[in-house]
């Protein structure tokens, strides 16, 4: 496909869309994917680093290699995902902790919207669809109340996390940032990308590199063959994951981390009960952003 240095810019900005919802958990940058219109690029590309493809890089057939991988647009996004989750991380962190109910209000809306849209893809509906979405959700619900654990800090467990929420991070509705928190490691790889812990970061890094490679061949596959039955697991995810996104909680057990910090560990929802007219209102808007998103896409 032949792009503009435009277009590159704007791939790099989806990238960071894309990065900033992987920082947040509850939130997935595959949602934002969808959302943006580079879904299935995204996991077709990943998929093109294969054997074939490594052979020609290690022969020095290097463009080649950066053709056969879509380079142009893997270089985008990822630089656009490394800009936001090394700038975002210490503000998003910042407004979770100081506006949660703001900020999970407009998640909720973006998510929501994301669900309707993502839906619309499967243009006839069948008892197999309808069951997929339900089981999709159900997935999705049950990964959101489940309980975090306690895992240990050794390299090899770090590397085993980057595998398994680099999966989560790139199925809409599943957020990789939850995954880790039900790993026991959110807070901890938060820290070691705001200290810079580079033995940390390249650890995690090689197992989400090895994770995606693998994952993706597998969703490439059921999106080519079982497109609307994969679509409708996919909104499901995105229906049951709102139960995490649910801006009102009460905690009813919290946890003392490494630094002395008390933070939550289960929270229940609730009743909105503050913040309620504003906290719809941003709703609303993530809701009618992601609908200009989707027609922006649909008219490209």
């Amino acid at each position: 496909m032949s792009r503009s240095k435009k277009d590159y810019m704007l791939l790099a900005l989806k990238g960071m869309g894309m990065g900033a919802a992987d920082v947040v958990p509850g939130v997935s940058g595959g949602t934002i994917a969808f959302i943006v219109g580079i879904y299935e690029e995204l996991i077709d590309s990943i998929k093109s680093i294969n054997t074939k493809a490594l052979a020609l890089f290690f022969k020095g057939r290097f463009a080649e290699f950066w053709k056969a991988v879509n380079g142009n647009f893997l270089l985008s996004i990822v630089l656009g995902i490394g800009i936001s989750v090394f700038s975002l991380a210490k503000l998003i962190t910042f407004l979770l902790t100081t506006y949660p109910i703001l900020i999970w209000s407009f998640f909720f809306g973006l998510v929501l919207s994301s669900t309707y849209f993502v839906s619309k893809e499967i243009k006839v509906w069948k008892l197999s669809r309808y069951i997929a979405f339900a089981l999709g959700s159900i997935i999705a619900f049950y990964i959101t109340v489940a309980t975090p654990a306690e895992t240990p800090t050794d390299l090899w467990f770090i590397f085993l996390c980057g595998a398994i929420a680099i999966c989560a991070m790139i199925l809409p509705g599943i957020s990789g940032s939850f995954i880790l928190v039900l790993l026991g490691k959110y807070f901890y790889i938060m820290e070691a990308v705001k200290s810079f812990n580079i033995p940390i970061i390249l650890t995690f890094i090689a197992g989400a590199s090895i994770g995606i490679i693998s994952f993706s061949n597998v969703l490439s596959y059921l999106l080519k063959r079982f497109h609307d039955i994969t679509i409708a697991i996919l909104g499901g995810f995105m229906l049951g994951s709102l139960n995490k996104v649910w801006p009102w909680k009460e905690v009813v057990e919290t946890y003392t981390d490494s630094h002395g910090v008390v933070k939550p560990l289960i929270e229940n929802n609730i009743f909105p009960n503050a913040y309620i007219l504003p906290a719809f209102g941003l709703m609303v808007f993530g809701f009618i952003l992601v609908y200009i998103l989707e027609k922006i896409s649909a008219k490209k």
